[in-house]
Order: structure tokens, then C-alpha cells, then sequence
């Protein structure tokens, strides 16, 4: 699930970002480093807290238990109304767009196509967990396999580009292009704290788990790595940052035409890797706060023959298709970019809040003790910190989104907790 919903399409189309920020081979492989190395360090804050809490939800009941109710709140909300749902919408066009490489559409007709994706994998996830987590495993190992094909073909058939500018000494990074460069990839390794909202339906979870995030973000740094390094054997630097699609660029001087449709039938395979990880992750998360009293109760209907979320499923599903038919949901998931780095930060403070609580013992310490929480939540400041700085207005529009928030939950969600306490207390 981890490698599948991370290896999405975004590894595929924009590493140009990441060159324009950082001219260099060496540049750019420590910057896929770093974020691997960054999302690493995540990965053990949200496998020690879930070992505490192995309770479906994920990073809504980690922030719920360490900082506040108000805080696991407001990371629900910005999911289900910006970003969980904005990467189904934005996840499920990058597959139509891919699907019309091989039967031409039009924006109607990509469109339909993207809705009909979300409709089929949300079916699909309707249906149970298991047949879901089935076609993850699936999706996922012919993903890796079709990487390994891949990279084994570079290596065979590659012919080295040759830049003009290849024997110029490599101009000095500023530390700001730098951090932006690294935000870019991070973006292609999102999705990684998403295993942790299925913990409820998890065998033995505080084992399973770690393990999990610790072998996943480790084959996944594996192939970014090593994708990277093809794409800049196989082009020049001032191609990549010209691409839009740099994989297939790749694949096209390789092996021509087949190649570069070989290549978009992976991207197609990723892009449903991703949806099908997401589409699964999110409800969790959503039944949890219903559950909770922090969202509506109707989310917490449980199908009786499935046993799944059913009614969230359905919700997130509504609202996916809806942000793909407005066009919206691009400018959605940029703006809670921002936003979803400082969420981080505060899950690592509250990992430290938590270690100080008397007779804390948890099935899983993370490595690094003090030091690996403390490294994220700076590094995620740092990463938030520049973005904002960067793009300001949008960060400004993204921060408020989650802010609105806030009147919700003291005006009208905590009432409604109170009522619901009385009547049971009654009955």
C-alpha cells in the first residue's frame, strides 16, 4: 500500500521542477535523497504513534491524542474538502489524460474518464478492504517490476546524452532553491502516513505497521533514486527542465515510439496505484471523526455485508468527481500544501508530548530517539516555511481554508458532541 500510493505519476511527468531549482547530476540525486531520507524520518514518528494508537484514522487520532481534538479536526477537514480528495481528483486526470495517449479525448471526454476511475476503484473499496488491498498488492508489484524493466533497459540499450554544458562547473545552489527543490519531491512521496488510517483493520498493527512504513519508504527512495539517474543519462538537463512529461522523453530516446507508449501504460498503472491507496486510506479517517463526534454521524455507518465505511466512501467519492468536473482541484491541493508540512510538524511535537507523559512505554521506539522527531518537525517547518515565502497569496488563500475550519468546530460541532453526551447519559 505504502509503495503503491507513493510511486504515483508525479515521479513520471515532473522531475524538471527539481532540476530547475538545482542544475547538476549531484544536485539532484541529493535532493531525492534528502526528501527520501526526510520522509524516512516521518515514516518512524507515524510508526511509533501508531503502535500506541493502532486505531483507524491515522494522523486525525495522533494529532486528536497528542495536541488536541481542535487539531485532529481541522487536519480531517482540509483533507476531505482540499487535499485528500484534490490528489483523487488531480491522480484520476493524470490517468485519463495517459488513457487518451492511446484513444484520443477531448476535455469532456477526460474527464469522464477520470469520474468513471474514481466511481470504478471507489466500488472496488466499497466492496471490503481486502478486495481493495488486493488490487493494491497487484498494482503495485507489477508497478515496481515494470521500474525494474525499465532501469535494466537503460542500462542495456541506453545511449548517454551529451551536453554542451556537462564540462561547466555546476553553479552553487542557494539554500532557498534548494529547499523548493526538495518540497518537489516530496510531493512525489506523498501519501507515505497513509497506511496508519486502515490500523483498525490491520493484523497485528503495532508491528505490522512499522514495519511496513520503514520497508516501503526504503524501496521507494530505492527507485526514485535510480529513475532519476536514468532520466539524466538518458537526456540533457536543459531537456528535463523543458519536459512536461520527462519519463516518456526518456523512453522516446531510448526506444522510440514503443518506448514512450510503454512508458505512459506505466503511468497509467501508477496513477491507479494511487487512486486505489487513496480512495482506501481517506474513509478511515472520516469514520473516525464521525465516530468521534467531530463530523457527521452518518459517516459512521458500517456496511452490514462489507464491512466498510460505506457511506464515507460514498461522500469522498461525490466530492472527488465534483472537484474534477469544476476544474478546482488543482488550485485546491496546492494551497493545502503548505498547510499539510505544518500538520506534520505538530504530529512530531506531539510524539514529544506524548514520550514525556509518566510510564510511557510504547510497543515501537523509533530510531534516533529524541533526535528523529525533533529533525522532522524543524525540517517540516523549514520546508512549510519556504513555500509560504515563495508563494505567499497562495499559501495565504491555502491557510485559511483550515482556519474556517476552526468556527465550525467550536460552533457547531461541539454543541452537537454535548447533545449526543446528554442523550446517552439519559438513555
Amino acid at each position: 500500500m505504502i509503495v503503491g500510493i507513493i510511486i504515483g505519476a508525479s515521479v513520471f511527468v515532473q522531475p524538471s521542477e527539481i532540476n530547475r531549482h538545482v542544475p547538476g547530476v549531484g544536485g539532484v540525486l541529493s535532493v531525492w535523497l534528502v526528501a527520501g531520507v526526510l520522509t524516512l524520518f516521518g515514516s518512524l514518528v507515524c510508526a511509533e504513534l501508531s503502535s500506541v494508537y493502532p486505531r483507524t484514522g491515522g494522523v486525525y487520532v495522533f494529532l486528536k491524542e497528542t495536541i488536541s481534538p481542535a487539531c485532529g479536526f481541522l487536519w480531517g477537514w482540509a483533507m476531505f474538502w482540499s487535499a485528500h480528495s484534490g490528489i483523487i481528483a488531480a491522480s484520476s486526470v493524470i490517468f485519463a489524460r495517459y488513457v487518451a495517449y492511446f484513444a484520443p479525448l477531448g476535455d469532456g471526454g477526460i474527464r469522464a474518464v477520470a469520474i468513471s476511475g474514481i466511481a470504478v476503484l471507489s466500488f472496488v473499496n466499497y466492496l471490503g478492504a481486502r478486495p481493495g488491498s488486493g488490487l493494491q498488492t497487484a498494482v503495485t508489484v507489477s508497478k515496481v517490476l515494470a521500474i525494474v524493466i525499465l532501469l535494466c533497459m537503460v542500462l542495456a540499450f541506453g545511449t548517454r546524452a551529451v551536453s554542451s554544458a556537462s564540462s561547466a562547473p555546476a553553479t552553487p545552489t542557494a539554500f532557498r532553491d534548494f529547499v523548493l527543490a526538495v518540497s518537489a519531491a516530496l510531493f512525489a512521496f506523498g501519501g507515505w502516513h497513509m497506511v496508519t488510517y486502515t490500523a483498525g483493520e490491520t493484523r497485528h498493527p503495532t508491528r505490522t505497521i512499522p514495519r511496513a512504513l520503514l520497508i516501503g519508504v526504503l524501496i521507494v527512495t530505492l527507485c526514485y533514486v535510480a529513475l532519476n539517474a536514468a532520466y539524466l543519462y538518458l537526456l540533457t538537463p536543459d531537456s528535463i527542465i523543458a519536459s512536461k512529461y520527462v519519463a516518456a522523453d526518456a523512453a522516446m530516446a531510448m526506444a522510440g515510439s514503443r518506448g514512450a507508449a510503454a512508458i505512459s501504460a506505466l503511468v497509467i498503472l501508477s496513477s491507479v496505484g494511487v487512486l486505489n491507496g487513496v480512495i482506501l486510506a481517506g474513509p478511515r479517517t472520516y469514520y473516525a471523526m464521525a465516530d468521534d463526534g467531530l463530523s457527521f454521524h452518518w459517516l459512521t455507518r458500517i456496511h452490514p455485508r462489507f464491512h466498510t465505511p460505506s457511506r464515507a466512501i460514498l461522500a469522498q467519492a461525490v466530492w472527488s468527481a465534483a472537484l474534477v468536473l469544476t476544474g478546482t482541484y488543482r488550485e485546491l491541493f496546492t494551497r493545502v500544501v503548505y498547510t499539510e508540512w505544518l500538520f506534520f510538524a505538530l504530529m512530531a511535537v506531539g510524539l514529544m508530548r506524548l514520550r514525556r507523559r509518566p510510564g510511557y512505554d510504547p510497543p515501537y521506539r523509533s530510531w534516533g530517539n529524541a533526535v528523529t522527531p525533533l529533525v522532522f518537525a524543524a525540517a517540516s517547518l523549514v520546508v512549510a516555511s519556504v513555500q509560504i515565502a515563495a508563494e505567499p497569496i497562495h499559501a495565504a488563500t491555502g491557510l485559511l481554508l483550515v482556519v474556517i475550519g476552526l468556527p465550525v468546530y467550536y460552533i457547531w460541532l461541539r454543541p452537537t458532541r454535548a447533545a449526543r453526551s446528554i442523550f446517552h447519559a439519559g438513555n
